[in-house]
């Protein structure tokens, strides 16, 4: 598949091979899962995600070290309570991400609801692209999904290596989007900018030590950052828009759209991306127990310089 282009759900013959029958069959268990009452849904998250804090160590120890490197300030004990409750949150990403692409319109509706998507509609109304900074928070497939009820965009993804998943993952993603593009079609999402369409955009991840800077993230003050913000807003020139889907209690999913960002810097790729890791940090203090821990976010440092978890392992 080529990275330039439009990507939509194409359905082949070739995904019903033998082959394939066993992912088939478990797509057929998780859809009948997703579709029970959403209290029996929660608890089988919640399970999951408890059951995920003691036989993914690895990933719970990256988890761990990620919340003793940005909220130094917090009491170890703290840091455990909100440790499990990330796992928890987890847990319930699988059963939502199930419900973004399963769930009808009628029912994510009694479940949602959008708070300041009329900063949305202004801009489309003026016919500007729109950069949505969708940072990776667990409930963030799920965000999308409601927020495309409203303002469907385009959606950029990583291919799945399976095609079956890669076939249900696009089929339930343009239930809120025109199309996709895949996250290396930089040009693709310039055009769609330029077009006036709204582009989803996560720059809050560590992509490595190409196109990235470093800059303060939390109590980090070298963490790379992609500089691809930087690129989209110079060149496909959009307004730039965060917003936080947010697990409410009593199973309500709030989608808080903020107010378009002023003052974005545009000739200094540093300041530039400190002033969006500054925006990424007040979008996670919102639901920090929701924000994808699990990442290594830490782990391209400055040449020369040690790795940040192998001193925290030490010291643990």
């Amino acid at each position: 598949m080529s990275n330039n282009q439009e990507i939509h759900a194409k359905f082949s013959k070739t995904l019903l091979h033998p082959r394939h029958w066993l992912t088939w069959l478990g797509i057929g268990i998780f859809y009948t899962l997703v579709l029970l009452p959403y209290p029996i849904i929660y608890q089988l998250g919640k399970s999951l995600g408890l059951l995920g804090q003691k036989v993914m160590t690895k990933r719970r120890e990256t988890a761990r070290q990620n919340l003793q490197l940005c909220f130094p300030h917090l009491s170890v004990n703290e840091r455990e309570k909100l440790l499990r409750e990330n796992f928890i949150s987890t847990g319930l990403a699988i059963f939502e991400t199930g419900m973004a692409w399963f769930w009808s319109d009628k029912r994510l509706k009694k479940h949602s609801c959008i708070i300041g998507d009329e900063f949305i509609t202004q801009v489309q109304k003026n016919k500007q692209g729109v950069l949505l900074i969708g940072i990776h928070f667990l409930t963030l497939e799920l965000g999308a999904r409601i927020l495309g009820m409203n303002h469907p965009g385009v959606g950029v993804y990583r291919p799945n290596d399976n095609p079956v998943l890669d076939y249900v993952q696009l089929k339930g993603r343009l239930k809120s989007n025109k199309y996709m593009l895949d996250r290396h079609n930089t040009k693709g999402m310039i055009r769609a900018l330029k077009n006036g369409e709204i582009v989803w955009y996560a720059p809050d991840h560590d992509y490595g030590r190409k196109n990235s800077v470093f800059a303060p993230f939390f109590a980090v003050d070298k963490a790379a950052t992609t500089v691809g913000t930087s690129i989209l807003v110079k060149l496909g020139k959009p307004v730039i828009i965060p917003f936080t889907p947010k697990r409410e209690l009593e199973g309500q999913y709030v989608v808080k759209v903020a107010m378009p960002i002023q003052d974005f810097p545009l000739n200094d790729d540093v300041a530039a991306a400190t002033f969006m890791n500054k925006v990424i940090e007040q979008e996670i203090l919102q639901a920090k127990e929701q924000y994808m821990w699990l990442h290594r976010r830490f782990k391209t440092r400055p040449q020369g310089e040690p790795s940040l978890y192998t001193t925290l392992v030490q010291k643990h």
